[in-house]
């Protein structure tokens, strides 16, 4: 695993994907959650879906940032 190209994601990202995919919250109340417009949560969640689908098809580990 250590050889492998890493794509990070951001603490923000990781929770917009644990709102919207395991909590299974609509996007207004995901933005609500996170203190954010919902056209914000929907770019965080753009972007996070855009690294996780990166890291799959390319063979890429995933990071979340510590802080």
């Amino acid at each position: 695993m250590r050889h492998l190209d890493v794509v990070e994601l951001t603490l923000e990202e990781a929770e917009a994907l644990r709102l919207k995919n395991l909590e299974k919250l609509d996007q207004i109340e995901c933005a609500k959650r996170m203190n954010t417009s919902q056209s914000t949560f929907q770019r965080i969640l753009a972007s996070a879906y855009f690294k996780i689908s990166d890291a799959i098809i390319n063979g890429k580990a995933i990071s979340v940032q510590k802080y």
